[in-house]
């Protein structure tokens, strides 16, 4: 039996590396990457040298199974996703799962996330957090999916790209255009913004830019008068247009 760790890394800000997960980066035998060069460049500014062996979302399940050899060998390996905590939106969950089938210690070794770096500052109130991550590019099926979100009365966390930020936060005015939306960019980097608002407002910010780039996290407060409205059944038949 041997020991998987499961290193949360960076979002953007170098300086929130744990102790615990440089330590633990330096006393494995191997570590596992989801993108090798990503995670070089890591290993190299903290001055780790271990040999490195891809595990991406592509191929995640073939690169386990090797990932399991190794373990099998006795060897400890560290997994690492380009940024944040793996399996949250990101490649590791299948590793963790098929270590822990074959008998391995899965250990976590926690630290950057960016839901729970939006989460602290939202000032969500409630019990229930929904994390979706990223919805369906395609329009019918993320719409869809949102009103079913919005309809829980739940606070909601989602990840989105600069190139839908502006056509998710339409949907979400769409319906409701009251609901009050924390959207995160580049959270914990040099030119982190965070911007609170009415649906309504936060799309009317973002709507009048030339130019959006970053990652994003968005927060949508919760509403226990939410429910669905009368026409959401035209966006089942939408969502099946959509997916032509």
């Amino acid at each position: 039996m041997s020991e998987l760790y499961i290193v949360a890394t960076p979002i953007g800000n170098l300086g929130d590396m744990t102790f615990r997960a440089i330590e633990t980066l330096k006393s494995v035998d191997v570590v596992a990457a989801e993108d090798t060069r990503h995670t070089l460049q890591l290993l190299n500014h903290f001055e780790i040298k271990k040999p490195l062996i891809s595990c991406r979302s592509q191929n995640e399940q073939f690169a386990s199974e090797k990932i399991i050899k190794l373990l099998d060998e006795g060897q400890k390996v560290a997994y690492a996703s380009d940024a944040g905590t793996p399996g949250i939106s990101d490649p590791g969950a299948i590793l963790a799962g098929l270590a822990r089938k074959a008998g391995h210690n899965v250990v976590p070794i926690p630290g950057a996330s960016a839901f729970a770096a939006l989460a602290s500052v939202a000032g969500a109130g409630g019990k229930t957090l929904i994390f979706e991550g990223f919805l369906s590019p395609k329009p019918g099926r993320r719409r869809s999916r949102l009103r079913e979100l919005l309809a829980t009365g739940d606070a909601i966390i989602l990840y989105e790209s600069p190139f839908r930020i502006v056509k998710l936060l339409q949907d979400i005015a769409d319906i409701d255009c009251e609901r009050r939306v924390v959207v995160g960019r580049e959270l914990t980097k040099l030119h982190e913004e965070i911007t609170e608002g009415t649906s309504k407002e936060v799309l009317e910010n973002y709507s009048s830019r030339s130019k959006i780039l970053g990652e994003f996290a968005v927060f949508i407060s919760g509403n226990k008068n939410a429910k669905l409205s009368e026409d959401s059944s035209d966006n089942i038949s939408e969502a099946r247009y959509d997916d032509r």
